[in-house]
């Protein structure tokens, strides 16, 4: 599965420790001190096209809410709340919560909870802090997870930390929506390229039913290696939905 060019405080950390509850504590000034130096080129100007194009066909109620982590500033988060929905992010930076908020000319109120600060105005809130401090208190009930990069920006020894915490929070009633971008592997077939990826699998398996429901397949540039062939990219759209209590 592909990394996204946007970062999460871990990736860059030089040293990181995993606690026992899950909760992941490293140099996450690197993370802040990018967005201070607005080193945001990951950021997308747009709403993303899978988003709009199947997020209507999970047919949620409105007034749903809806949980993004890893946030940032993104614009998914203007579209879900215009669709109706209570949206609430997490983010670790206040200049991109703060960004978020005056880009799109809203006026937030914030409020201190805990070791976190929640900015809300209308439908949309987002708490500032560390993800994985989040308590299912701190959140409160949520019907679905919109994730489209907060997976793939974390190095592959947190992934599983990051479900982890993701299972400790989300409902058994809940649905996890998530978007990928996989390199196809070398020498696999289309069938292999457009199956469910080894390490969603290994990922999610244990604790969610997992649903492939789109595959485009797109042949891309290397940035890095601009003299090679273009590689393919599988651009993927998940729902996964808790097996907690299935037999």
């Amino acid at each position: 599965m592909r990394e996204t060019s946007e970062p999460h405080p871990v990736v860059e950390a030089e040293h990181f420790v995993v606690e026992e509850s899950g909760r992941c504590d490293g140099d996450n000034q690197l993370w802040l001190q990018c967005w201070r130096d607005q080193h945001t080129d990951f950021h997308q100007s747009e709403v993303n096209p899978l988003l709009s194009r199947f997020w209507p066909s999970l047919k949620l109620a409105h007034g749903s809410r809806v949980f993004v982590p890893l946030c940032g500033k993104s614009l998914d988060m203007i579209w879900l709340a215009q669709q109706g929905h209570e949206v609430l992010g997490i983010e670790l930076s206040p200049v991109a919560v703060e960004d978020f908020f005056r880009e799109n000319g809203l006026h937030p109120a914030k409020t201190q909870l805990g070791e976190f600060t929640l900015w809300n105005d209308g439908r949309l809130s987002i708490l500032c802090g560390d993800y994985f401090a989040l308590s299912r208190s701190d959140i409160g009930h949520f019907d679905t997870v919109y994730d489209r990069a907060a997976l793939t920006a974390l190095p592959e020894n947190i992934r599983s930390h990051y479900v982890a915490q993701l299972q400790r929070l989300v409902s058994d009633t809940a649905m996890v929506f998530l978007l990928t971008v996989e390199d196809a592997a070398e020498n696999a077939t289309m069938t292999q390229a457009n199956g469910v990826d080894e390490e969603i699998k290994a990922l999610y398996l244990a604790g969610f039913e997992i649903d492939l429901t789109y595959v485009e397949s797109v042949f891309e540039p290397d940035p890095e290696s601009p003299g090679l062939p273009p590689r393919r990219a599988e651009y993927k759209v998940y729902r996964l939905t808790s097996n907690s209590g299935k037999t």
